[in-house]
């Protein structure tokens, strides 16, 4: 199926979703959003899909973020029938969903601004080109960053520094983005998407049931005292231990071979 504003491919057991209005540095419309949300919905549901990589055309922007050229000429959709700014799962299809347990790695190809760093912070894993800067410059525009964006950053570095970041709107360089844990590997941009496609490689020789439930365990646990994230039975945790893989794994690395993951 063709996309107007996003690119959709699917090789293997990755889908690579690509922001594709490099025009206005892949910020993204009430429309884009809605068409980003439906294809989310696809790979979440298709269970030949392992790994999801989140990337934007060209060699510039990532995401800027909202379109706010597009939202001052045409405003925020309201009444009877409208669909809003943001669609099912949020800003750009995903920063509102909680419930993922798919592996995401985000590929930031360039400047990931407001909503588009807000999408990155909402995968697992960024991967950022050297001449990539991340930042929630929002209220220089008199907004906030209410697509996830407050939440996370002080979650994902330290508090203090994270407020310093949000309340002046100044972006951070992907060295610094690295430095402070944020962005997991930085590479120049020729490297980006094989680097990218190694990590995606290297958790397509897990389990992917196995790695779908030690991140269900991981984000819920760490709403959760220690001691009850320790003896909480987490559902994909289950579906785990009665799984085929269960028994493929170690039956593999007794026999000296690949295993064959299957993910049932």
């Amino acid at each position: 199926m063709a996309y107007e504003y996003t690119i959709y491919e699917k090789k293997g057991h990755i889908a690579t979703i690509t922001m594709n209005r490099p025009q206005v540095m892949n910020a993204i419309h009430p429309p884009a959003g809605h068409e980003m949300s439906a294809i989310w919905d696809d790979a979440f549901a298709d269970d030949n899909v392992w790994v999801i990589v989140l990337t934007g055309t060209g060699d510039k922007a990532f995401s800027a973020g909202n379109d706010l050229k597009y939202t001052a000429e045409k405003g925020i959709p309201t009444g009877e029938g409208a669909t809003g700014l943001f669609p099912k799962g949020g800003f750009g299809g995903l920063t509102s969903r909680t419930d993922i347990t798919k592996p995401l790695i985000a590929a930031v190809n360039g400047f990931a601004l407001g909503g588009g760093f807000e999408l990155a912070m909402a995968c697992d894993i960024i991967i950022a080109a050297e001449h990539a800067r991340l930042g929630l410059p929002e209220p220089r525009v008199g907004l906030m960053a209410g697509a996830g964006g407050v939440f996370r950053l002080p979650r994902q570095i330290p508090l203090k520094v994270a407020m310093g970041y949000m309340l002046t709107g100044r972006h951070m360089t992907a060295q610094e983005a690295c430095q402070l844990g944020i962005v997991n590997e930085v590479v120049p941009l020729t490297d980006l998407m094989p680097t990218v496609e190694r990590w995606a490689n290297e958790i397509l020789e897990c389990s992917p049931l196995s790695v779908r439930a030690s991140k269900q365990a991981a984000m819920s646990g760490l709403d959760m005292p220690l001691e009850k994230a320790l003896t909480h039975s987490f559902p994909l945790s289950q579906q785990m231990w009665r799984s085929e893989d269960a028994v493929e794994g170690p039956k593999a690395f007794a026999e000296k071979r690949k295993p064959n993951w299957k993910g049932k």
